[in-house]
């Protein structure tokens, strides 16, 4: 009962000094459930059998650092797993691999240690942040293997078979032909995420000149020709739209004749305009949102 007690001090500790070094503890992912934690300790294990791994703790963290998952294969000793635990704690709430720690350690930075002591961070190589999306949203820890270089090992292999998973699941949209022509005869968006979309344009006539603060456009034409000018100033400037600028016609501009096959490139704040068009006039446009 005393050890409980301990450990849950030094487990509180530890939040708080989380909240001194690395900002507030995140609410739970909704990205990171425990379908998620089985994959990686599934990949975790995996890694150390096929390793020759003689043993081993893994404990998987959610993005607070509270216990999601933790196996103790055989033959490992009891106190790998509070240490597993440990490191995968300190690598969600410090975002960073356990290994950076230790080397900090062995270079000399002995108040390190001070500071493990007392908080129940755990600067031993084995543990290391999972993130998706750019944002860490749990932890894995391994304690036990053949070495600490393993631990690692284990640990790092396991989180890279997650992000390979997750990219190859990753849902991939399949548009029939059909439907593109559709969108085609009225110009509509074929396709839509954060940061891009993808549009079925088409023209008929000469359209007003245009600015887009923050997007690129990238053009792909299919059919029919224009004249495209780009650069210069927009005529009677208006704001239609946050980040988005029509104007009648460009001045002191640069033309050229776009024709089917051309692709064409336009950076973000750069004026562009249609200035004639022999319809039908039909191209990809890819919009992409500078972050």
């Amino acid at each position: 009962m005393k050890t409980m007690l301990r450990y849950l001090a030094q487990s509180g500790v530890a939040l708080a000094a989380a909240g001194v070094f690395g900002g507030a503890i995140a609410a739970a992912d909704h990205r990171f459930g425990i379908e998620q934690a089985e994959v990686v300790m599934s990949a975790a294990l995996d890694y150390a059998r096929t390793h020759e791994a003689p043993g081993g703790t893994i404990a998987i963290v959610d993005d607070g650092g509270h216990m999601m998952l933790l196996k103790r294969l055989d033959h490992t000793f009891a106190a790998s797993a509070p240490v597993s635990e440990g490191k995968a704690r300190t690598a969600v709430l410090f975002q960073k691999p356990t290994r950076v720690f230790e080397d900090i350690v062995n270079k000399g930075r002995t108040t390190m240690v001070t500071v493990a002591a007392v908080t129940g961070f755990t600067p031993l190589k084995g543990g290391v942040p999972i993130v998706i999306d750019g944002e860490i949203v749990g932890g894995i820890g391994v304690s036990g293997a053949k070495s600490a270089d393993q631990d690692d090992e284990i640990a790092q292999a396991a989180v890279d078979a997650f992000t390979a998973r997750r990219i190859v699941d990753i849902e991939v949209t399949r548009l029939p032909a059909a439907k593109v022509k559709r969108a085609f005869d009225k110009g509509e968006t074929l396709y839509a995420a954060d940061g891009f979309k993808v549009n079925a344009s088409r023209r008929d006539g000469t359209g007003e000149a245009e600015v887009h603060t923050s997007d690129a456009d990238i053009f792909y034409v299919l059919e029919g020709s224009a004249q495209f000018v780009t650069g210069g100033e927009l005529v009677s400037p208006r704001e239609v739209e946050p980040g988005e600028i029509r104007g009648t016609a460009i001045t002191a501009g640069r033309s050229a004749r776009l024709s089917a096959g051309d692709v064409v490139v336009v950076p973000p704040g750069v004026p562009h305009w249609f200035e004639s068009v022999k319809a039908p006039f039909l191209y990809y446009v890819v919009k992409s949102t500078r972050g």
